[in-house]
């Protein structure tokens, strides 16, 4: 199981890919996607496609985690992220990948068994499960510690559902 972590933003996407062999997962990849704002939504969305059709084309994926999207105070910024959303729905569907889907509040609780965990609390519970990722660089964005995050849910529910389906 080769699994991409994806917590999509216009300006700022988080991404991971997590590698699953055995009892033993290993993070292959991981960055994040960053978009100007100067440019217009199509250019964006058209970015965006090329670039994760490329990952899932390179590490030769199998499995989509993402988290979903919740109403804050902006609705043209929900209906944006459902744009990235269905790009990753049609990405899944061309490459027959399966989905696995996590609202904000669930990925925090099974990273930190706080629901309503901040951000850096998600962040410092993945480098104390992925202490060599401090040897890959700093990583600056938080993005990517929630990406990381969803993946590993991804990997929790492939196992689950494995587990139950003896």
């Amino acid at each position: 199981m080769i699994l991409l972590g994806v917590d999509p933003g216009f300006s700022v996407t988080g991404f991971s890919v997590l590698k699953k062999e055995s009892n033993k997962t290993m993070i292959i990849d991981y960055g994040y996607l960053k978009m100007s704002s100067k440019k217009d939504l199509s250019e964006r969305t058209g970015i965006f496609y090329k670039f994760f059709k490329e990952k899932i084309e390179k590490f030769e994926i199998t499995d989509l985690a993402l988290e979903t999207s919740f109403l804050g105070k902006n609705a043209q910024t929900f209906l944006k992220l459902g744009y990235l959303r269905g790009i990753l729905y049609l990405l899944s569907n061309q490459n027959n990948l399966r989905i696995y889907e996590f609202s904000p509040r669930e990925v925090k609780n099974s990273i930190t068994g706080f629901g309503g965990a901040t951000k850096d609390q998600v962040a410092l519970m993945i480098l104390s499960m992925f202490p060599r990722l401090n040897q890959f660089g700093k990583i600056e964005k938080q993005d990517v510690t929630d990406a990381i995050a969803i993946s590993i849910c991804g990997i929790w529910k492939y196992d689950q559902n494995k587990l139950f389906s003896r």
